[in-house]
């Protein structure tokens, strides 16, 4: 790339690297729109000044970060992960390789627990909280919700921790909390009103894997093994114990596995199970109730 280009050759040519990237393998299917926050995000403005201004041009240290951020892109790293944030619910948050990047569809979590508890009171668990998205946009919503976010990964919850920061939410430290552990092992001994979690629950020798954004993201989040329903088994199996009479588990699973873990807390004992799509029409979430 040429310093004496304008904006709008600039973008030009990162759309033109990032179709040739996409026609590959599909690793950037929305490349005019990959440019243009690429581009945005090496000279710190936004869009809007973008396209407002297209015979602007970069001194040479701007034109060598967007350089370095189209190639990054162009070999299937996630956008989130290039300009290291993601929005989700009303927020804004950090993402690095320790974390899965927020999808859209979980949100649909937030908004059943938010449905399903309308008290402004309540004691709730994000079990792999990851990045924080849940819980965080849960304590945006109800500030005098108690809630807290386990995860197996110090790193993941050093991530968590710094959004929680950056939200201006780690000041409610009696009512946020962020434990190291796998699932429940941090929680003994506590009562939730709910349980909300996006656990792994993709076979590890699911074609799906093989997606070049998914090769970015950590592992230990994606896939629990052999078995896809492994972790979510696990957590149905001993969040009974955990949860307050008339309490609710929440579930984010795999488009294809509504009914298996239907017929899991069924057998549990949970009843009012209930499946939800998302907005491609997948039945992507579970809720249930404890008898």
């Amino acid at each position: 790339m040429s310093s004496n280009l304008r904006i709008d050759e600039l973008l030009a040519q990162g759309v033109r690297r990032l179709r040739v990237s996409s026609a590959a393998w599909d690793a950037t299917p929305t490349p005019s729109l990959d440019a243009e926050l690429l581009l945005a995000h090496a000279l710190g403005t936004s869009r809007a000044r973008l396209r407002s201004h297209p015979e602007e041009t970069l001194d040479a240290a701007q034109l060598k970060q967007y350089a370095a951020l189209i190639e990054r892109r162009a070999t299937g790293e996630p956008l989130a992960y290039v300009i290291g944030r993601k929005d989700f619910w009303s927020l804004r948050l950090v993402v690095n390789p320790a974390v899965l990047v927020p999808r859209p569809e979980t949100e649909l979590l937030v908004e059943r627990a938010l449905a399903l508890r309308p008290e402004s009171f309540g004691s709730i668990a994000d079990l792999g909280t990851g990045s924080g998205a849940i819980a965080l946009a849960l304590a945006s919503e109800r500030p005098q919700w108690q809630i807290v976010a386990t995860d197996i990964s110090e790193d993941a919850l050093a991530t968590a921790r710094a959004n929680a920061a950056a939200l201006d939410l780690a000041g409610q430290k009696s009512r946020l909390e962020f434990l190291q552990g796998s699932w429940f092992e941090p929680l003994v001994g506590r009562l939730f009103d709910l349980i909300v979690s996006n656990p792994p629950y993709i076979a590890q020798d699911d074609p799906a894997l093989t997606d070049p954004v998914l090769k970015h993201e950590p592992r230990i989040a994606l896939t629990p093994g052999v078995d896809a329903m492994a972790c979510l088994r696990a957590i149905i199996r001993s969040a009974p114990q955990y949860l307050e009479r008339d309490g609710w588990l929440l579930l984010e699973h795999g488009a294809d596995q509504a009914a298996e873990v239907a017929g899991e807390l069924v057998a549990r004992g949970f009843h009012h199970v209930r499946s939800h799509r998302d907005l491609a029409g997948h039945e992507r979430m579970t809720e249930a109730r404890r008898a």
